[in-house]
């Protein structure tokens, strides 16, 4: 907003009254005379300029705002306390889900060595019957040829009888 060049220099002379102006192009700066006075002013409350002249730099405490800062402290730590309710209750139903978990992967691998046991004796055992079952067979052949013998000769007599 531009303030018209009559109101510039009647805000500027009034601001030369109370402390020091400076311009450089465009920018101004002000700085105000007895700063500490001024910023000791603002603070103290209405109608007790004698407090802030007396040199106590503590501005007095409005017990309503400290009343409501207590009351917001109440409503934060409440809140925090139902956080870290709510953190401890999903982490204990976490801590369940994972203990849940690694039981049945542990029953599981415990399943799968029975099962690989029961298999390699079941193995073994057909191995075993293999055996057993070569050994047995081995008279087979010799057998086989005598009845292939037989066969021949029964054969030759069938062919003389005719």
């Amino acid at each position: 907003r531009q303030l018209p060049e009559g109101r510039r220099a009647t805000l500027a002379s009034a601001l030369e009254l109370e402390g020091t102006v400076l311009r450089e192009g465009r920018l101004t700066q002000f700085v105000a005379n007895n700063l500490e006075r001024r910023i000791r002013l603002s603070g103290a409350p209405r109608g007790e300029p004698s407090a802030a002249a007396g040199g106590s730099s503590i501005p007095a405490i409005d017990p309503g705002a400290l009343q409501d800062v207590v009351a917001l402290a109440g409503q934060v730590a409440a809140q925090v306390d139902e956080l870290l309710r709510n953190v401890h209750c999903g982490l204990q139903a976490l801590t369940a889900l994972s203990v849940g978990c690694i039981q049945t992967y542990r029953d599981g691998v415990e399943s799968l060595g029975e099962a690989a046991d029961l298999s390699i004796r079941a193995m073994y055992a057909l191995v075993a019957r293999c055996e057993e079952l070569d050994r047995a067979m081995q008279p087979v052949p010799a057998l086989a040829k005598r009845i292939r013998d037989m066969k021949g000769t029964l054969e030759r007599l069938e062919g003389l009888c005719k």
